[in-house]
């Protein structure tokens, strides 16, 4: 399943819009069902108005009808591992679990893997909202 992952993220990848940073990112996500959900980083002029790969991969997830990541692959070029930013941390935790699997990849492949507890410990997510009886 992690090469599935990875292929769907490279592809995504590749169709980034990124003439600003020339930085391109992908990713992709699995759900329960096992759709597969990936997307690149979109930049835009008008910084902060651009798109990240994980928003875009959780954005399609949404259009998809479904709702949860069970887990999402990241992929960037460079030495240094590409993890997703803050404001995806949170995003991914609002579909995810402190359990739910990130991995990170780079052109030749896998280089690191994270849960979200991980990346976002003690986090908020949409169950501290919840009305107590």
């Amino acid at each position: 399943m992690l090469e599935t992952l990875f292929e769907a993220a490279k592809s995504a990848q590749k169709r980034a819009y990124a003439p600003y940073s020339k930085f391109k990112v992908g990713a992709a996500l699995r759900t329960p069902l096992g759709h597969i959900y990936a997307g690149c980083n979109v930049e835009n002029a008008a910084y902060p108005q651009g798109n990240c790969a994980e928003a875009s991969a959780i954005a399609a997830m949404i259009m998809g009808g479904e709702h949860e990541i069970v887990e999402i692959l990241v992929i960037g070029d460079g030495d240094d591992l590409v993890t997703p930013c803050g404001g995806c941390r949170q995003r991914i935790r609002e579909f995810g679990k402190g359990n739910t699997a990130i991995h990170i990849a780079g052109p030749q492949g896998l280089r690191a893997h994270f849960t979200l507890e991980g990346l976002l410990p003690h986090s908020f997510g949409p169950e501290h909202l919840e009305r107590q009886s």
